[in-house]
């Protein structure tokens, strides 16, 4: 087990932590040491970032600035690039992206990377834990074996485990101090380190009997959404057919109050965990010649989704206006992946977007949290909302649920609205507004 000395300084003393990547996970988990009673070091490879979080300024949309101005007054918290910091901590969390790869596999590149620049200055007694989302083994595989590389062992000399991130960005309820922690180590001893050290920062560790458990309960936890929302998604075509009202449908099956929890149609899927984490599962599990047909399924459902829209789109304009999508200007309502985020990632509005202008449509878009954006090599800007501008268009898509859009006023101004999100579903008598 860890040494009573190493159990104190993590669980009651003032230890020095290092968190590794500064973006939507490691700045809130940060600042959330720092109100701990830790000192923190936020190491990021990007200097504009750190420089930006040193002058008070937060660079995600989940921090406001005072609580990176607070950190900083208390003297307790900086951000650096450089990694020489972690000779000098008790602990380090690293929380860097794992995206896919064009050819649909991992990219643990930036776990890599992060570990070969910690490498050099890990020190006896320290505790490392990951918390990148990854397929079971990552932790095992890639930074316990480097460790024990550098000479140390697992489990005696240094502790590691892996805690998955559980960050839901925008969430005004459920934060990082108030959402249970995962956490499962190495070796028990790892486990026990790690909790001790995380209990500085959230209200309740979740502990498990190894890193693999870990790495598993999140793909667990977002295949679970991404496999529901295919299914919704699928009866959702369905019902197109039927002539039947899915979103009603759903309203009325979570009366139940037992056996049924309510997720809804829309035009994809997006965002950094939930298109990724069961194709992360999927490409693991062919290693062991276990294939995932409800992942496969689900991915492909979900993924043909934005064709869906824009197929819909078309059936709308010809059979309301009388106008073909080829040549018709076409508003795209948030491009952002979720409401009230600042982040493109994965988002179906990048292929709405697109597949539009396949089809011939003229396309603007616009969302009060992306004023620009790069795709493809071309920069697209965000046009402004005036009843003006909203009468030009033949039509528009909400593929983004901002509480920032006026609906009303949306619904007002413009010729025929498509709801992929249901939201214009509480304004009573919108004729120009049709759901999926």
């Amino acid at each position: 087990m860890p040494k009573p000395a190493v159990l104190k300084k993590l669980s009651s003393g003032k230890p020095s932590v290092a968190v590794v990547g500064l973006g939507y996970v490691g700045l809130p988990l940060a600042l959330e040491f720092v109100r701990g009673g830790c000192s923190v070091f936020g190491i990021d490879v990007d200097p504009g970032k750190v420089a930006r979080i040193n002058g008070g300024k937060s660079t995600v949309v989940d921090v406001q600035d005072r609580e990176v101005e607070h950190g900083l007054h208390t003297k307790r918290f900086r951000a650096t690039t450089d990694y020489s910091v972690i000779a000098r901590c008790d602990a380090v969390s690293i929380a860097v992206p794992t995206p896919l790869r064009k050819s649909r596999d991992p990219d643990v590149s930036y776990i890599q990377a992060a570990v070969a620049e910690l490498k050099p200055h890990l020190h006896k007694n320290q505790v490392i834990v990951l918390e990148s989302t990854t397929y079971p083994g990552t932790t095992r595989e890639i930074l316990a074996a480097s460790i024990e590389d550098a000479g140390f062992r697992v489990g005696r000399d240094i502790h590691v485990a892996f805690s998955p991130e559980r960050v839901d960005p925008s969430n005004k309820v459920w934060k990082i101090r108030n959402t249970p922690k995962v956490i499962g180590g190495l070796t028990p001893a790892c486990t026990e380190a790690a909790a001790a050290l995380y209990r500085r920062a959230v209200d309740t560790v979740v502990p498990v009997g190894s890193t693999e458990e870990a790495e598993m309960v999140k793909l667990l936890e977002n295949t679970y959404r991404a496999v529901n929302i295919g299914l919704v998604n699928e009866l959702m075509l369905m019902c197109d057919r039927m002539g039947i009202d899915i979103w009603s449908v759903v309203d009325a099956a979570k009366t139940k109050p037992f056996g049924f929890m309510p997720f809804y149609p829309g035009p994809g899927i997006g965002g950094h965990c939930i298109p990724l984490d069961p194709i992360y599962l999927a490409w693991k599990a062919k290693m062991f010649n276990h294939y995932n047909r409800f992942i496969e399924l689900a991915t492909d459902i979900n993924g043909n989704m934005p064709r869906f829209v824009v197929s819909r789109t078309a059936r709308m304009l010809s059979r309301r206006s009388k106008k073909a999508l080829n040549g018709s200007k076409v508003l795209v309502l948030g491009i952002a992946y979720k409401p009230d985020v600042d982040d493109v990632r994965e988002s179906p509005g990048l292929e709405v977007l697109k597949l539009l202008e396949v089809e011939g449509a003229k396309v603007d878009y616009s969302d009060p949290h992306i004023p620009e954006f790069t795709e493809g090599g071309r920069t697209f800007s965000s046009v402004p909302l005036t009843p003006a501008k909203l009468k030009s268009y033949d039509a528009a898509l909400l593929v983004t649920a901002h509480r920032r859009f006026n609906y009303p006023q949306l619904a007002r101004n413009l010729k025929l609205v498509l709801d992929c999100r249901g939201a214009f579903r509480v304004l009573k008598g919108a004729k120009n507004v049709e759901g999926l």
